[in-house]
């Protein structure tokens, strides 16, 4: 579980046990004689998240009868394994720009902001009360395992008893036909015992289909299905076409240098939503609160003639960088502020006066 920064500053020394009891206190960075905090804005990176399932065939005990007493053909006696590339998903994701490295100054007759930075130094808020369990991660992964139940809880002594596998894949496909037989009687209202009411039915057919597909699985074979979730991070800049990662349907998600895969592409294409001027960063000011104006970028992700992902995206850096009036942090009122940590935008200002 990753734990996130929050650091009270304060003009003064010392901090009264009051705000300790309710406060994780950590001591602000200093330089020189100053004290404060040293915080950062990020640059956005892309995190793709990539969602492959495994699939693991097991031939059915009978399978090469299959054709014989169900008339199922190119029913396969061989076991297989492949994936399947089902879902791609990007997030925006915040690291440190060292290039945006900036020091909250504290003065005695400031007001003491309450900072919250993530792990990683970046600014998050400002006097917005820490919460704990905003700040736990779930770290769990999970795998989605799907398979039918064992078919020989279905078997009944005859079948057990028979002297050959081919009696009793014949034993069996009968019984298959007459759980189907049972259905259809059911549905047409013909059964010798029918249900008292929609709920019921509803449960008589879904054991019926349980026992069908299980005994069926004795023939076509089963198969389990493992959902598994790759992380791919790229750098974002202006791309046409790049090699993202590669897919195997034999190996699943391989690197983007490794031939025997399909090429997966990602294209970003700066929209230029924010005008940056060219003295942007070198002859602006640095006054008050700094935060980033992101700017958005069309990204794509497409394999073969198939397009996995396409959507606009908010990256810092396709954009500038503003400043929040020192004024308005003031004893008159308190101000709350929210940054997106993904790009060091402004979410949202709340202002909150003083009685």
């Amino acid at each position: 579980m990753k734990m996130r920064r929050i650091i009270f500053l304060s003009g003064m020394l010392t901090v009264a046990s009051a705000a300790m009891a309710q406060t994780e206190v950590v001591q602000g960075v200093m330089q020189g004689k100053d004290y404060g905090v040293t915080y950062m804005l990020p640059n956005t990176l892309l995190d793709i998240e990539a969602t492959v399932t495994e699939v693991i065939y097991t031939p059915g005990e009978f399978a090469k009868y299959a054709n014989r007493y169900l008339r199922l053909n190119n029913v396969s006696t061989t076991p297989d394994q492949y994936y399947e590339l089902n879902s791609i998903k990007v997030v925006p994701v915040g690291i440190p720009n060292p290039e945006q490295t900036y020091f909250i100054k504290m003065r005695d007759r400031s007001a003491a902001p309450l900072v919250e930075l993530t792990n990683d130094g970046i600014i998050k808020s400002i006097n917005v009360p820490y919460d704990r369990k905003s700040a736990q991660q779930d770290t769990n992964t999970s795998q989605v395992i799907s398979s039918v139940r064992n078919p020989r809880d279905f078997l009944t002594e005859d079948i057990l008893m028979a002297n050959s596998s081919a009696k009793m894949a014949e034993l069996v496909a009968k019984e298959i036909y007459a759980i189907r037989e049972s259905k259809n009687a059911l549905v047409r209202g013909q059964a010798d015992v029918m249900p008292q009411d929609g709920q019921q039915m509803k449960l008589m057919l879904d054991a019926l289909n349980e026992q069908e597909e299980s005994l069926m699985s004795m023939f076509i074979g089963s198969y389990k299905k493992i959902n598994q979730t790759y992380q791919i991070k790229i750098s974002p800049r202006e791309v046409s076409k790049e090699v993202a990662f590669r897919f195997s349907k034999k190996l699943g998600i391989v690197a983007s240098n490794n031939l025997a895969g399909e090429p997966v592409y990602i294209s970003i294409t700066d929209l230029k939503t924010v005008a940056i001027p060219e003295d942007n960063k070198n002859k602006k000011k640095v006054e008050g609160i700094a935060y980033n104006v992101p700017g958005k970028a069309y990204v794509e992700i497409t394999m073969g003639k198939q397009t996995l992902y396409k959507e606009e995206v908010a990256f810092a850096q396709f954009g500038t960088t503003e400043y929040l009036a020192p004024l308005l942090f003031n004893k008159n009122s308190t101000i709350k502020v929210y940054f997106n940590p993904a790009t060091g935008g402004l979410i949202k200002v709340e202002r909150e006066e003083h009685k």
